[in-house]
């Protein structure tokens, strides 16, 4: 079953998403993301942070779900998914990570890369599309004609790409911007890799 972690960003309002978080098993929230959620008429099954966020309603109001973490080297959607390693969750969505400020948002994105290893199915949801985390050669289900981008995390990294509109042979990315705007040509495409970590998006 799906557990979605719920962060501060923007809240959704995508109905693919708003449907996610009406049917998921469990609702992790980031801190003051509770307040959303409750507004949208679900409660937090959980409240991880730092608590800087919350009001002292909703601490009172939850705080047999509330599991605080005062570490400031880490931010609360770390502190999320540490939670999850704990509670030994493995099929993991994040939803609003992002929307607001950018520096947030680059920071959430880039945790997905450290995570992917732990946790056997982790990926970013957005309004517009899907960011998985990538450390091994994978097979993806598309839609012909759907937006791809790819982000090296490891200029180094060696990427062949099959599926997609724009060839990808042999080829490393030393900027960010030179995997992205890609398109698929039929239901699936498939990446190869030599080593290092990829971002993959899809757009809706």
């Amino acid at each position: 079953m799906q557990t979605i972690i719920l962060a501060d960003g923007a809240f959704p309002k995508n109905e693919k998403l708003l449907k996610l978080l009406r049917d998921a098993e469990r609702v992790i929230c980031c801190d003051g993301a509770a307040q959303n959620l409750i507004g949208f008429g679900r409660e937090p099954d959980a409240i991880v942070g730092d608590m800087d966020s919350l009001s002292s309603e909703l601490k009172s109001r939850f705080r047999d779900k509330i599991f605080p973490s005062t570490d400031q080297e880490t931010n609360d959607l770390t502190k999320a998914f540490e939670y999850c390693l704990m509670k030994n969750y493995q099929n993991v969505a994040i939803i609003g990570a992002t929307g607001k400020r950018e520096d947030h948002a680059l920071g959430n994105i880039s945790l997905l890369a450290d995570y992917a290893m732990r946790i056997g199915s982790i990926c970013l949801l957005t309004d517009y599309g899907r960011i998985d985390a990538v450390h091994a050669s994978k097979n993806f289900e598309s839609i012909p004609g759907q937006q791809v981008s790819i982000f090296s995390l490891t200029p180094d990294t060696c990427i062949t790409a099959h599926g997609l509109r724009y060839p990808i042979l042999g080829k490393c990315f030393t900027s960010w911007w030179q995997g992205t705007l890609n398109e698929t040509v039929g239901d699936n495409f498939r990446l190869e890799m030599d080593k290092g970590c990829l971002l993959v998006y899809r757009l809706w």
